[in-house]
């Protein structure tokens, strides 16, 4: 079994997502195509990067993951291809693959050249089509990333300039990156981070400031939060969340990607 997984900030108004899978079925009949999300916010690279990392290890080895949020299509910006893992990523060289290149075990990178993989006709607005479901396809099938192009150092890839929470005395800083449909603030402290201050605290309380507004404590569950109740929790990805028992965290705090999250004891 060959999969493939999409990760895209096409939406599903228009017809993007589906023709990319046409064109993967038309290549490869077999395949089984899994849609990560196609709701990435418009042209947001951070976001996509920590859902590709976030997102990719829950897959088989030998899943090809393809990665469009692509705001220099039709420019001059190079299509990567990466082996880690086991697993492979085929993407645009603008960040998106960024947080995967920070973790040890990247096996090959190569920019994708090789136009024997590409569709006859290539649109200068829709690499998505014409390109990388394509190349996606013939991955899937066994198709080295070798065979696509120049292999390449990691260090001539294209980073994010990513904030990452920063520790200082009794505290941590972080961000929201991304908000959920049911308004839960996912931010990028880990729990990692959490545990470190808390170990340090000697039961003294920790306080997570959103704005103005401070949240008391970490909550093991939304059982123990009262409706309407603000609580901050280790979520799914491993990160701190803050969300609102049987409401929106996004509405209660009016609260937007990019904003500040404070951990202080």
């Amino acid at each position: 079994m060959s999969i493939i997984t999409l990760t895209t900030d096409f939406g599903l108004e228009d017809e993007y997502a589906g023709v990319m899978k046409g064109v993967i079925l038309s290549i490869h009949p077999g395949a089984t195509i899994v849609d990560i999300t196609h709701h990435i916010h418009p042209q947001d690279l951070i976001e996509a990067a920590h859902t590709i990392e976030t997102s990719y290890k829950y897959f088989p080895s030998g899943t090809v993951h393809i990665v469009v949020v692509d705001p220099g299509v039709g420019g001059e910006r190079p299509i990567i291809a990466l082996e880690k893992s086991g697993h492979f990523f085929l993407a645009p060289d603008n960040g998106v693959l960024s947080l995967l290149l920070d973790d040890m075990g990247i096996d090959s990178i190569v920019h994708v050249k090789n136009n024997r993989y590409f569709l006859k006709s290539v649109s200068q607005t829709f690499h998505g089509r014409d390109i990388f479901a394509p190349v996606g396809a013939h991955m899937s099938m066994g198709v080295h990333i070798n065979n696509l192009g120049d292999v390449i150092e990691d260090n001539h890839v294209v980073r994010l300039n990513l904030i990452k929470p920063t520790q200082s005395g009794n505290g941590i800083t972080g961000q929201i990156i991304s908000i959920d449909r049911f308004g839960n603030l996912i931010t990028n402290i880990g729990g990692k981070h959490l545990e470190n201050i808390c170990r340090s605290s000697n039961d003294k309380p920790v306080d997570i400031r959103v704005g103005r507004k401070k949240i008391a404590g970490l909550s093991d569950n939304y059982e123990n939060s009262k409706d309407q109740e603000p609580l901050a929790i280790v979520g799914s990805r491993g990160t701190l969340e803050i969300a609102v028992n049987k409401g929106s965290a996004q509405k209660y705090f009016m609260a937007k990607r990019g904003d500040t999250i404070n951990v202080r004891i």
